[in-house]
């Protein structure tokens, strides 16, 4: 991942050291299980333990330059620093894949930790907002037309509910990547044994791969980047809603805008949705990252080395970029600025349209059949479309028919606002949001 989008918590977590700390876990868990046995004396286990470490990954690029395999650099290099006659202990029994998967579980093991905490921290601020605005009027739109009223903050418990249903795909994910396997070249313990493994893979808080080939199968990493690419088009969402409710003709929320910050090099009036768009736009690289863990996953049969290079990449990459776009996305929840008179003007903008249905169960209720009334209530919000009348009420109350059916009181109550926030509690209670009475 470029500089830009890293995090601090990745980087501590997919930086090349920290790789090599890993597999150098691995490699000392290994020895312990020989030496639990009786098979490492026991000076030799202190060595090991004392000097373990793959001293640099400038040194083991060094190695590498010669035999070309990383894992054979990495166990040079290591060798080099615990020496005879301890090194010969040094991956005994293992193959590449037995080091590499089963760091490679740890680390992301501990990504999907980080991510399902910023999950969590995000939810907590929606959730904030959300209990803020819970009776803020503002109109519900779909296919980017006035539909009905709704609550700002009911559109925010949506959010929630998905966060919720996000951070529990990553727990799943969670559990089914947290597997090693040292179970040798093809997967039969021809070198070691099941309890050898067992030892191991506790050792560094795994569990072990029921049956291995030569790597853990890539469906338990493509689950993974699956559940950060929902994550991702959950983000998307809520931004893309923010970029909408920020445009001029709208304003009924925007990013923050602190002091000093500028929005265009040409234009000095310009507050533009930025952050919001940047998380829209990685929303697409995390797609393509989970479709890359998905092509991974066929292997020739018992492994060849074409998901490697794609793992290098994606594994780092997806991870940055899902926590970048928590992070950022975080901010811009605590920083939202929301405008609920801006709400209510765009509410009366249309002269009542949105209140059409409430109209129609009105006369449905008066008894009138419901495609002589769909076709009252219709007529008379064309007519208001096109300008003939400037408000919904205006263009009703010159209908006949309504007039017989409907008194002031009733056509009152067919425009009452508060008719569709009756039931947010209920709704906020359905989304897992505590608030006060």
């Amino acid at each position: 991942m470029i500089e830009r989008y890293q995090t601090e918590a990745m980087t501590a977590i997919w930086n090349e050291e920290a790789k090599f700390e890993r597999w150098t876990q691995v490699e000392v868990a290994a020895t312990e299980a020989f030496h639990s046995r009786g098979e490492v004396p026991d000076q030799e286990m202190a060595d090991i333990r004392e000097k373990a470490h793959h001293q640099s990954a400038e040194r083991v690029k060094e190695h590498e330059k010669v035999t070309n395999h990383d894992v054979v650099a990495f166990v040079r290099a290591v060798s080099e620093m615990v020496g005879e006659p301890a090194c010969r202990h040094l991956h005994r029994g293992l193959t590449s894949s037995d080091v590499v998967d089963t760091a490679n579980g740890m680390a992301l093991r501990d990504s999907l930790t980080v991510i399902i905490e910023a999950t969590k921290a995000l939810r907590s601020v929606v959730a904030q907002r959300a209990v803020e605005h819970k009776r803020t009027p503002c109109a519900g739109r779909t296919h980017g037309i006035h539909a009905e009223p709704t609550s700002f903050g009911v559109r925010l418990a949506g959010w929630h509910t998905e966060l919720t249903r996000n951070i529990e795909r990553l727990e799943t994910a969670l559990e089914n990547v947290s597997y090693g396997k040292l179970s040798g070249a093809v997967g039969t313990f021809s070198q070691t044994d099941p309890a050898f493994e067992a030892f191991v893979v506790e050792r560094v808080g795994l569990k072990a791969e029921p049956v291995a080939t030569q790597v853990v199968p890539r469906d338990r990493h493509a689950e993974a980047l699956s559940a950060l690419s929902l994550l991702g088009g959950g983000l998307e969402r809520f931004s893309t809603e923010i970029r909408s409710l920020q445009r001029t003709d709208l304003r009924e929320a925007e990013e923050g805008f602190r002091k000093g910050q500028t929005g265009s090099s040409a234009m000095p009036h310009k507050r533009n949705p930025i952050t919001c768009e940047r998380v829209s736009g990685m929303a697409r690289l995390l797609r393509g990252y989970m479709l890359a863990a998905h092509e991974d996953i066929a292997l020739w049969h018992d492994r060849d080395i074409s998901h490697s290079s794609v793992e290098r990449v994606i594994f780092p990459d997806a991870f940055h970029c899902a926590h970048y776009m928590l992070l950022k996305f975080t901010h811009v929840m605590e920083n939202l600025r929301v405008y609920p008179e801006n709400m209510m003007d765009n509410i009366n903008r249309t002269g009542g349209l949105l209140f059409s249905q409430n109209v129609l169960g009105c006369l449905l209720g008066a008894g009138m059949e419901r495609q002589e009334a769909y076709s009252v209530v219709q007529r008379a919000a064309m007519n208001v479309w096109e300008g003939e009348f400037g408000t919904f009420r205006e263009a009703l109350e010159s209908e006949e028919v309504v007039q017989q059916k409907l008194n002031a009181g009733q056509l009152d109550e067919a425009f009452e606002l508060n008719a569709y926030l009756r039931h947010v509690d209920t709704l906020f209670e359905r989304a897992g949001i505590e608030t006060v009475a």
